[in-house]
This record gives structure tokens, C-alpha cells and sequence, in this order.
């Protein structure tokens, strides 16, 4: 008996009762449909406001946005790889063609970035495969935005199916209940408080995002004032009356405004009539301990996102020795990891439409920043006489020799 008839009775409890399913008959998760009870059928919102974060933390942020672009940048212009169920490496494929070709707008190159910034800003990313007829293979790839789609839930605690939507037109994918098989492929980062959604670094990284932000636009306004601090006109009249009527202070304001504030009027002297005096009030930048605060705020950003804060030129960020650790160390803790999950992924979703036996992988070899660290190996393999050749090559990730070769 297929796990699908096992199944489906339990996909009717709302038309037949409980008494038509055994429970030692059906296997499936048990906390499964009390996640999805209150949402099945229904559209589940995400729990934030994406184009709010990505307009504060992307869009205006440079640090957030350099840290999201080397990321995506970084993992995307790594190639792909496919190997059939010998281990042997296909140099031309059907899949590999639709990878470096996903649809008539993009590369696969702009394809990936698009799919990893989207992982970064907004912690979800989503794929939809276009087959031109039921059991064919997909000729065409294509990246949706993730504040325009909508997870819809089961009763079975996987998506019933996804909900995009554009200009008040919504167009749904379903998926197979059983399996989850469906034309959209979900990545998501780990988040700890939602069943459906992901959690982006951008999101973890808001507080600083906004403490930065902050600081660029108080160092804006600090210029558009001619870069001088505020201060204060003090009226102390030798004679007549002790305050200014209101007339004449609009009068003042104004004049300040029109002649003394902005970058054209930067040092100009001020003329003060008599009984007025100018007093300095507000604190230097560096006595605030601006830039000091502005690069704490870079480095937790750099942090969330897993980019050395040495690769995005923080001054002071010495926690490496030299830029080749950096860079070492930003490819092995965040562009390999993102890889590696994106590749299973793939593996799981759109390989099994090419056959059965197909695996994706990526060439390590080509990463420039692994060079220091595959030399070394070389080197090791190299003095080692306790291993043979084959040994060795293996070792490397390399085939044994064929008969007869040497």
C-alpha cells in the first residue's frame, strides 16, 4: 500500500469523522496539523514589513547593502557542478543549460544573486519552475519577490500551496500534500518563532542598521548647518525692554535661515545688531564620540551578516591577520554554508526532474580565497608516503587512475 492511501483519510476528517483513521496506520508528524490549525486554507502573512526593512536596512543603509552584495556576489559566481550516479562529472546537460540560462531576462549568475540577496534582506526566497506540459522537465526558472507571496498551510503542517500576488491579481501553486512537491521552491534562513517564514540577518541586524543610519543623518544635518555646531543668541540689552516681541524674533530665525545655514553659507560671519550675542551650546563630534559609535554600529551589521568587517573597510577592524584570512574566513563560515544549503535544496526540488541519479555540487576549485588552504593540503599529500597514488587523489577529490595510466 502506497503512503498516499495511507494518508489521505486523515486529509478528510472534516467530511468523515475521526473514526475513519487509525493513527498506527498514518505516519506523518504528529505536531504537524496543530501548527497549521488556525491558518489551513488561509493565506499566512509574514510577520513584518518587508519593503520597510529592506528600504532603512538595504536601500539606505551601505553597510547592510555592501555585506548583501558580497555575500550574493561571493555564492553566485561560484560554478556548479553535476555528477550521474557513478561520481562521474557531466560536462554538458539539459540542467546545467538551464542553470546558466533560467529565463530570457537573466544569467544564471544575476538568477543566483537575485535568490541570495533575497535570503539576506528578507530571509525567504522564492523559485518557481515553468514546465511546459505535466511530466516534463522545467525549461525556465524565475525569482519571486517575497513580499508578494503568501505561504498557505494544511492540515498536515506542510504548505497546502503559495499565494503571489501583484495589483490586486493573485495567482496560487499547489503542492502535494504527501510530499510537498510543488512548482515553488521555498528557501528560508532558520527562524525560531515562525513555522512558515524565515529569518533574514537584515532583521537581526536593525538595531544597528538604525543606530547608523542615525548617525549619517546627524552628520548630514551637522553639514547642511555649514558643519558647525548649534549655539544660541542671547539678547542682554543694555537698555529697554528685557525680551525680543515676536516680530523680531520670526525676524531672526528667518535671517539665519536665509543667510548663515547651509553648506554655501559656511563661515560666513555673523552681524549681530546691538544687545545680541553668540553663544556655542552643543558638543563636537568628537567629544559625542561620533565616528566611534558609527563604526560599532557597522561592525554588528558586518556581524549579522557574517562579512569579516575587515572586507567592508571598518577602520580599526584588525581581528585578522591579513586580508587572505579574512577572506578565507568569509567564504568557509558564510559562502560555503549558503551554498552547500542551496545546493541540497536544488538536489531535492529540480534535480529529480532530469532523473534519478543526477547530484549538483559546486567547484571548490575555482574559489580563489581557498587557494591558500588547498595549497597546504597539496603540500601535506605531497610528503606523505604511507598513502598511494589513488589514495591520495582521492584524498584531493579526484578520480582513481584508469588501467594503463600513469
Amino acid at each position: 500500500m502506497r503512503l498516499r492511501d495511507l494518508v489521505t483519510p486523515l486529509l478528510r476528517l472534516n467530511e468523515r469523522g475521526l473514526k475513519e483513521t487509525k493513527p498506527s496506520e498514518t505516519k506523518m508528524s504528529g505536531a504537524g496539523p496543530v501548527v497549521a490549525f488556525s491558518h489551513v486554507g488561509k493565506p499566512k502573512w509574514t510577520p513584518r514589513r518587508y519593503d520597510t526593512l529592506v528600504e532603512e536596512g538595504y536601500r539606505k543603509n551601505v553597510v547592510a547593502y555592501r555585506c548583501a552584495s558580497m555575500i550574493a556576489s561571493a555564492a553566485a559566481n561560484v560554478p556548479w557542478l553535476l555528477y550521474n550516479g557513478k561520481g562521474e562529472e557531466l560536462e554538458s546537460h539539459p540542467l546545467l543549460d538551464l542553470l546558466d540560462h533560467p529565463n530570457p531576462m537573466q544569467d544564471g549568475v544575476s538568477f543566483l544573486e537575485s535568490v541570495f540577496i533575497n535570503l539576506e534582506t528578507a530571509g525567504n526566497a522564492y523559485i518557481e519552475a515553468v514546465q511546459p506540459m505535466d511530466g516534463q522537465s522545467p525549461t525556465e526558472l524565475y525569482v519571486l519577490r517575497p513580499d508578494r507571496m503568501k505561504v498557505i498551510p494544511s492540515e498536515v503542517g506542510l504548505p497546502m500551496g503559495y499565494e503571489y500576488s501583484v495589483n490586486g491579481r493573485v495567482t496560487r501553486w499547489m503542492c502535494d500534500p504527501i510530499t510537498g512537491e510543488s512548482p515553488i521552491l521555498h528557501l528560508k534562513h532558520f527562524h525560531p518563532l515562525d513555522d512558515w517564514y524565515g529569518m533574514a540577518p537584515l532583521e537581526a541586524a536593525m538595531l544597528s542598521v538604525d543606530q547608523h543610519n542615525a548617525a549619517g543623518a546627524w552628520n548630514q544635518a551637522l553639514l547642511n548647518q555649514g558643519a558647525r555646531p548649534s549655539g544660541a543668541l542671547v539678547y542682554a540689552p543694555k537698555d529697554g525692554p528685557a525680551s525680543l516681541s515676536d516680530d523680531q524674533v520670526t525676524r531672526l530665525r528667518d535671517e539665519m535661515d536665509q543667510h548663515f545655514a547651509g553648506r554655501r553659507n559656511a563661515g560666513r560671519p555673523l552681524i549681530l545688531e546691538g544687545g545680541l550675542e553668540w553663544r556655542e551650546m552643543s558638543l563636537s563630534p568628537q567629544e559625542m564620540d561620533w565616528q566611534a559609535g558609527r563604526d560599532a554600529a557597522a561592525r554588528d551589521i558586518a556581524l549579522a551578516f557574517g562579512v569579516p568587517a575587515q572586507l567592508i573597510g571598518i577602520a580599526g577592524a584588525q581581528t585578522y591577520a591579513n586580508m587572505a584570512e579574512a577572506r578565507l574566513a568569509f567564504y568557509e563560515e558564510t559562502v560555503l554554508p549558503l551554498l552547500t544549503r542551496t545546493i541540497a535544496a536544488f538536489d531535492h526540488w529540480l534535480v529529480p526532474h532530469f532523473g534519478d541519479d543526477l547530484a549538483l555540487d559546486f567547484d571548490r576549485d575555482e574559489i580563489s580565497a581557498l587557494t591558500t588552504r588547498r595549497d597546504v593540503l597539496w603540500d601535506k599529500l605531497q610528503n606523505v608516503d604511507f598513502l598511494t597514488v589513488d589514495e591520495k587523489r582521492a584524498a584531493l577529490g579526484y578520480e582513481a587512475r584508469k588501467a594503463g595510466e600513469v
